[in-house]
């Protein structure tokens, strides 16, 4: 059964879906009516909150299924998945906001200032609300998941990025239509526009950096392996740590393998070694999912596996 935190987050997608198709639509019209390339801008920004929302709703559906003999992970990445798509449409859209003020600037449109910001008011306080929405699960709800680092989900991150970048556009609507009103200055609608583009395609490129590091297994960004290997090596009995990897499942799950060899003073001691340094890893980095190979050379035994004890 699904947690009591998950079913509060997975009401709270579809809020959010449900308020930004609203939005949408009325942005979308009002863009027409009006005849202001930043409403539509704006509006074409929603779009993709909207399929944003879906996907990262549908990301964390999947996400939530048991690991399998297939997928011994579980489904986890198809996060940093639907991130990745989400941070490409954030960057395709703003090309195409980019191209089409490039063409108002060269062939300026009437506009109607008033009405633009009403609408764009309209829009601003959705996103706001949407945005609230998002950031309480942003912090809390998913920190049952992330472990103690409290590390956010890559894939609500995104989304959240998607609605925060449309209520800065927002702002921007709301500037062009006041400034327009004031002094008929038609090219501020195109030039707000391009500005909006500008914070889109800074959002896209952080979701970018993000997804394609933890697909490429990078070292967690929040994390050391210097500092790891020299904790690790500071406790009794620990001569050498090495072959130290530490990658991302997804953006709140570390994954952590090492080689440590012992002293040969602590041969017999190898069980509670392992414990001390698993507990050191869980404590100090938030690091759960382990895999320690201990290396026993030195005591004239080889190279042998300590079994992982049980939980």
């Amino acid at each position: 059964m699904p947690s009591h935190e998950d079913t509060k987050l997975e009401g709270r997608y579809l809020y959010s879906i449900l308020i930004t198709s609203v939005v949408l639509i009325a942005e979308v019209a009002g863009g027409i009516w009006t005849g202001s390339l930043a409403l539509l801008s704006d509006s074409a920004h929603v779009f993709t909150d909207i399929l944003a929302l879906v996907i990262s709703y549908a990301a964390f559906r999947l996400a939530r299924k048991p690991s399998d003999d297939n997928h011994t992970y579980g489904y986890h990445r198809v996060e940093v998945f639907a991130a990745l798509f989400n941070g490409i449409s954030l960057a395709v859209i703003c090309i195409g906001i980019w191209w089409e003020a490039i063409q108002r600037f060269l062939t300026p449109n009437k506009i109607m200032g008033i009405p633009m910001l009403i609408i764009a008011v309209i829009g601003l306080v959705a996103n706001v609300l949407v945005a609230l929405v998002l950031k309480t699960d942003h912090h809390d709800d998913h920190d049952h998941d992330h472990g103690a680092h409290g590390k956010e989900d890559l894939n609500l991150h995104s989304a959240y990025l998607h609605v925060i970048g449309d209520a800065l556009s927002s702002i921007g609507v709301i500037l062009a239509g006041f400034a327009i009103w004031l002094t008929g200055a038609v090219w501020i609608d195109p030039l707000i526009s391009i500005l909006i583009g500008i914070m889109i395609a800074v959002s896209s490129y952080r979701v970018l950096r993000r997804a394609v590091h933890i697909l490429l297994e990078g070292t967690p960004e929040e994390i050391s392996i210097p500092e790891i290997a020299s904790a690790i090596s500071k406790i009794d009995g620990v001569a050498d740590v090495h072959d130290l990897h530490i990658w991302n499942i997804c953006s709140g799950h570390i994954s952590l393998s090492t080689h440590v060899s012992l002293t040969p003073e602590c041969c017999d001691k190898q069980s509670g070694i392992l414990e001390q340094i698993r507990t050191l890893l869980l404590d100090q980095f938030s690091v759960e999912h382990v895999t320690i190979q201990i290396e026993s050379e030195n005591c004239g035994q080889g190279n042998r596996i300590v079994p992982r004890p049980a939980a």
